[in-house]
């Protein structure tokens, strides 16, 4: 008896998938639960898992193939049938050992290392092979292994050159030629779509961030032993932006064919650069959380993110998107907007700069501020007071932490 492993369904949105990468070969033995391939979608990478300990049989779908809901990927064959993968008794050499007094656990482990049983001295009664003789058999072979590649890199230790340089009299020119991720190929369709589609503007202020950092740093330890989680920036202007959101609705809004939709919730996208390109998870319902909660959502998608965990309906939906260039130290940048939303706000590293204060010239760590939006629906004066109510918000943070 066998198991067909097929694709899962996959949402409304997503038609299809790619085999980005499969972890076990054919004949490979797989544990119940043991993620068996990657398959790589506009938004996510989703993991496969065997439905039953067994033997990986025929692949049927080879990495890069593109493949639908309910395709068959694989066969497995369950555990119980691995019996019939031994050669019988009369099949094999008097000095053999029987195969009929190997454990099931023992039989496992030689057809996963494909060792032939009588290469291992038994030392169970009546010499029969125990678990133990083939770990300690694995383990001979690692150690052999090991001292046979030691011998090897010191014998050509001396012939690899630590590194290698092309000067330009060589002529070489060297290049590589690698297929987009599905993830990045959608990025690349996605702002294509909200130049061509949209009319987009900038408008951009600045924030003095001394009276946040001063809090930060008076609270942190407080906030963290209560909540379990580090008081960080984004959370502040999270809570700016909805207090702006709140304002100034069309900016919150989103423009379907010839109608605009106001959003009565708020659901606040934060874009997350990983290895396979940038996503944007959905912190929902934004405006119910405190900032201990919106830290933790944000601390959660990031662990998430570095796992490749993120779920569909973590990246779904999004009413406005805030964008962190500060943090890879972008002084300034026009960020593209997330299609269908209307605007997304940009972050940029904060920098000690001179300002004028009552007539004085003083420092201060002034961080640049940028609204991308459609103007379409977007009046400047609204994407203007949107920045200076932020501004407000941020410069004197009791307007977030008393609503007013």
């Amino acid at each position: 008896m066998t198991i067909e492993i097929l694709v899962p369904n996959l949402p409304e949105s997503v038609a299809d998938a790619t085999v980005a990468a499969w972890h076990k070969k054919e004949g490979d033995f797989v544990e119940k639960y043991e993620n068996l391939v990657d398959l790589e979608t506009d938004k996510v990478v989703l993991e496969v898992p065997a439905p039953e300990s067994g033997v990986l049989g025929d692949i049927k779908a080879v990495e890069g193939a593109i493949v639908l809901s309910n395709d068959v990927l694989a066969i497995v064959s369950p555990s119980e049938a691995m019996d019939n993968l031994v050669k019988p008794t009369s099949e094999v050499n008097r000095d053999e050992v029987n195969d009929a007094a190997l454990s099931p656990a023992v039989r496992r482990l030689i057809h996963e290392h494909h060792l032939n049983p009588s290469d291992i001295t038994g030392t169970g009664k009546q010499a029969r092979i125990t678990k133990t003789d083939v770990l300690d058999f694995l383990n001979q072979q690692k150690t052999a292994e090991s001292v046979k590649v030691e011998t090897k890199n010191k014998v050509k230790k001396e012939e690899i050159p630590s590194k290698v340089v092309t000067s330009p009299q060589e002529g070489l020119r060297p290049e590589q030629r690698v297929p987009m991720t599905r993830l990045r190929a959608k990025v690349a369709e996605r702002l294509l779509q909200a130049q061509q589609n949209s009319a987009m503007l900038t408008t951009f202020n600045d924030v003095d961030m001394k009276a946040v950092i001063d809090l930060r740093q008076q609270y942190k330890e407080r906030f963290q032993q209560k909540h379990g989680i580090k008081l960080g920036f984004m959370s502040f202007f999270v809570k700016a932006a909805l207090e702006a959101l709140k304002r100034f609705p069309a900016i919150n809004a989103s423009i379907d064919g010839n109608d605009i939709i106001y959003h009565g919730y708020y659901d606040i996208g934060i874009a997350v650069t990983t290895p396979r390109g940038l996503i944007v998870p959905v912190v929902k319902d934004a405006d119910h959380l405190d900032f201990a909660g919106i830290e933790k959502s944000i601390a959660d998608f990031g662990k998430k993110a570095r796992e490749g965990s993120l779920s569909y309906d973590d990246l779904t939906g999004g009413t406005f998107t805030i964008t962190n260039g500060g943090i890879f130290g972008s002084m300034l940048s026009t960020p593209i907007l997330n299609p269908p939303q209307c605007a997304i706000l940009g972050m940029h590293t904060i920098k000690e700069r001179p300002v004028v204060e009552d007539g004085e010239i003083v420092i201060r760590p002034i961080m640049y501020l940028a609204l991308s939006y459609d103007h379409r629906l977007v009046d400047g004066s609204e994407a203007v007071q949107f920045l200076v109510t932020i501004k407000e918000c941020l410069e004197s943070p009791a307007h977030l932490l008393l609503n007013i």
